[in-house]
């Protein structure tokens, strides 16, 4: 077994857990779960979701997104596809004993594409950024990697599929557009082609092998091309980023995943348009975040399993009648399905396995252990689950029901200020929202002196965050908030649209794990979450019911003035071009300086936007990085911004009738005892202006649902629509008294000399934007230069089931 995996198997690699028996009752999901594995083989993930997997769960490698069952049904491959170590597992189908890790250290990769040749004595992986296919050599119960076969440069293969022969070997060339065909036996490319659309997923043969079918990923529709020539014949519109393809072994229909649609695309052969769709929403009405990925198809050809990567569970689908029969639980983002030669047991693998739990020691990572760092610390897991009987899969389907909220979520009756529903009268009728950069609860909150935290973690005081602590002291301190996202890639997302679609979750680790891709979260269509790309985020709802809203710096880049992604083209009308989007060579109160010239005029003008979005992001800070501001000043500077942003509002006419919400796009950057997920929240009005702690289990979308409900605008996912809303933190006697900003006794100024810690790795990482600096690094570089070089931290700390 692989030496980075975690301490929170022992003792549960062999449990099997209580709900694949059906004498226990239902576990129920209340907001005081905690975040994180538990010791029972269940967990609670940031969004509150109950993780109760059924079967027998053995543990993986970082990220596990394929698996392929050999011919003879005996072996299991799966490529793990993680930020840190990749790596190739074999493991035995039947026992599900790991036979085998191949570790992949960056820039070796791999990525999704996994085939095994007729007869079982080869074994074929795409390699990603590294623009080849893999290929082993199986002996016995063991793989040989062997000599790969180069793709022209750029290519980055993703899935792959073979003739029935074995002698054609086709993959979907993610990074180009383009498809690959090569030829096996002497291990060269005979073709490509252009002609299929942008990030390409999937490739399947027709039953004859005439026609090649390629799903494209970063738009909405499946290529059909000639398999011979690679030529084009049609282009088939499926719905948005199809990803998974699979045949049916009887009917020879070919399923497709819409996985941002929440249903399966159904593909009769030779035909050129789709026949039918499948349902895969939860309950009438749902809105997106299914999220269908994994594919199996039952030998008698009438039952399709699908591993639903949002919803945490496998749908069984009757084929016949074209609808879900039933819903097995899960591991956390199930992201493949396959049924054992016998039809006896479904093997699942789950990319986010039971979740994170505390990261005391986050900051102080070395580069051989990264068992503490959010992006990286996540294990994979295999679940073994028998194919149940209907009355089993009737349970599962309850169980799946209650873990997932789907019967509806916590602290929806409203109170005199946050609506039950949306359109419901409000006192509030202003709502500006602040994200920043990537710092947990323990580094700011940690002593507060109230609430659930670690002073010993605390790594900015009252000197250098006093506005952000008095907020918290003063108004609600919020220490069971967490964000859902990991990283600033899949954190926009999630603080923005309520989900991290399939394409971000796949591509963010390679990027981060500098595999071969940039991140091109703000870059790239196939990352909008939802059925139509260019209306999956907040402002885009906003558009739509005429509510008014402006912007000062979310998905804007370049100089002055500002300029708005293309990517989001309805967000560019409400930009502010004088307010610079993220950069550390500017200052936070700069941008404050804009903003508040706009604001002023609103004030006189009395036309203050129903909404507001402000990007404040430099807490994420330039390390240690000599003639940079130190860490503990770009803090400071961070906070006085936040400060003069509530006091303007505070001081002005506006203040009885606003609510400012204020968090972190991520937790990457630093150690929490509690998850390495959990973060600093700030809600400030009239309105919560009462010194109290709310220990509610909230996160990024119980923050989006709040707003949306004081919006009057229905959420945006599954996610946010069953997020508890943060009700409990308002009272309907408002406290009007205002803030007065506090100038941090902290230098705002004070730069890092050249004998800073771990001064020569800052001065060599990339700062030009979010995260692009490596961030275990970074981490450790913060806290050295504020606990001093070669400090010592807190040795971990482990949660009990009660704790």
């Amino acid at each position: 077994m692989r030496r980075i995996l975690r301490g929170w198997w022992v003792g549960f690699g062999a449990t099997v857990l209580t709900v694949s028996g059906l004498a226990g009752a239902v576990a129920a999901t209340t907001p005081s779960d905690r975040v994180g594995p538990r010791p029972d083989g269940t967990a609670v993930v940031t969004y509150g979701w109950r993780v109760t997997p059924a079967g027998h769960q053995t543990p993986l490698g970082e990220k596990p997104f394929a698996t392929a069952l050999s011919p003879d049904g005996k072996y299991l491959a799966v490529s793990n596809d993680g930020t840190h170590t990749q790596s190739l597992s074999l493991l035995d189908a039947n026992t599900r004993a790991t036979l085998q890790h191949i570790d992949y250290a960056s820039p070796e990769a791999l990525f999704i594409g996994l085939a095994w040749s007729p007869d079982g004595s080869k074994l074929y992986a795409s390699a990603g950024g590294n623009d080849k296919i893999r290929v082993y050599t199986r002996s016995g119960g063991g793989l040989t990697e062997g000599t790969p076969i180069s793709l022209p440069k750029g290519s980055f293969p993703a899935g792959i599929v073979l003739s029935a022969d074995g002698e054609r070997l086709y993959a979907a060339d993610n990074g180009n557009g383009r498809v690959s065909e090569v030829d096996t036996a002497g291990g060269t490319v005979l073709g490509a082609v252009g002609t299929v659309g942008p990030n390409p997923y999937g490739v399947a043969l027709s039953p004859d092998e005439k026609s090649l079918y390629v799903s494209n990923w970063g738009t909405n529709t499946v290529s059909v091309l000639d398999a011979s020539t690679l030529a084009g014949r049609a282009t088939m519109t499926v719905g948005s980023h199809p990803t998974t393809m699979t045949r049916n072994p009887v009917t020879k229909d070919l399923y497709v995943a819409v996985t941002d649609a929440d249903r399966i695309a159904v593909i009769r052969p030779g035909a050129t348009e789709v026949s039918r769709y499948i349902d895969l929403a939860p309950y009438r009405g749902a809105p997106v975040g299914t999220s269908p990925e994994g594919l199996d198809v039952s030998e008698d050809g009438r039952t399709l399993y699908v591993a639903n990567a949002g919803n945490n569970d496998v749908a069984v689908v009757d084929l016949a009648k074209g609808r879900v029969r039933g819903l097995i639980p899960v591991g956390w983002y199930p992201t493949s399905v396959t049924l054992t030669h016998d039809g006896s047991t479904l093997l699942v693998t789950n990319a986010k396995g039971l979740g994170a739990g505390p990261n005391p020691r986050g900051p102080d990572v070395t580069l051989t252990d990264y068992s503490q760092y959010v992006a990286s610390m996540i294990m994979g897991t295999l679940s073994a689950v028998p194919v149940p009987s209907p009355s089993a899969l009737a349970h599962y389907t309850k169980q799946v029901r209650v873990n997932d909220r789907f019967d509806g979520p916590h602290g929806t009756q409203g109170n005199p200020v946050v609506p039950a529903r949306p359109g419901d009268s409000s006192p509030i009728k202003h709502v500006i929202y602040i994200v920043k950069e990537n710092r947990t609860y323990d580094q700011v909150f940690g002593s507060l002196g109230k609430g659930n935290g670690d002073p010993s973690l605390n790594l900015f005081d009252d000197d250098v965050a006093p506005n952000q602590r008095t907020l918290a002291r003063r108004f609600v301190t919020f220490d069971d908030f967490y964000a859902d996202g990991a990283v600033s890639s899949d954190g926009w997302e999630w603080a923005t649209g309520s989900e991290s679609n399939s394409y971000n979750e796949h591509l963010w680790p390679v990027a981060y794990g500098g595999r071969g891709r940039s991140d091109d979260v703000y870059t790239n269509q196939a990352t909008d979450p939802g059925k139509v790309t260019g209306d999956s985020r907040i402002w885009d709802r906003l558009d739509d019911a005429g509510i008014s809203y402006r912007n000062y710096g979310m998905w804007a880049g370049g100089p002055l003035p500002a300029k708005v992604f293309a990517t989001e083209p309805r967000l560019a009308g409400h930009t502010d071009p004088d307010y610079a989007a993220q950069s550390l060579g500017l200052t936070d109160n700069s941008r404050v300086d804009a903003w508040k010239k706009e604001f002023d005029q609103y004030v006189g003008d009395g036309n203050l936007p129903r909404m507001e979005f402000l990007r404040l992001g430099n807490d994420h800070t330039s390390g240690t990085t000599p003639g940079a501001l130190t860490p503990k000043a770009f803090v400071a500077e961070n906070d006085l911004a936040v400060g003069r942003v509530v006091d303007a509002v505070s001081h002005s006419p506006y203040w009885k009738s606003t609510a400012i919400f204020i968090t972190e796009d991520d937790a990457q950057n630093g150690p929490d005892h509690v998850d390495a997920h959990r973060t600093t929240a700030l809600v400030v009005s009239p309105y919560t202006q009462t010194g109290k702690v709310d220990s509610t289990q909230y996160s990024t979308v119980s923050m989006m649902r709040t707003m949306e409900l004081l919006d009057g605008i229905g959420p945006l996912t599954q996610f946010d629509a069953m997020a508890t809303p943060m009700t409990a933190g308002f009272t309907g006697r408002p406290n009007t008294v205002p803030f007065d900003a506090i100038t941090p006794k902290q230098s705002l100024t004070e730069k890092n000399g050249a004998n800073a810690p771990m001064a020569a790795e800052s001065r060599r990482m990339d700062f030009s934007s979010a995260d692009r600096a490596p961030e275990q690094q970074l981490n450790q570089a913060i806290w050295e230069s504020v606990k001093g070089a070669g400090s010592v931290m807190p040795p971990p700390i482990q949660h009990g089931p009660d704790d």
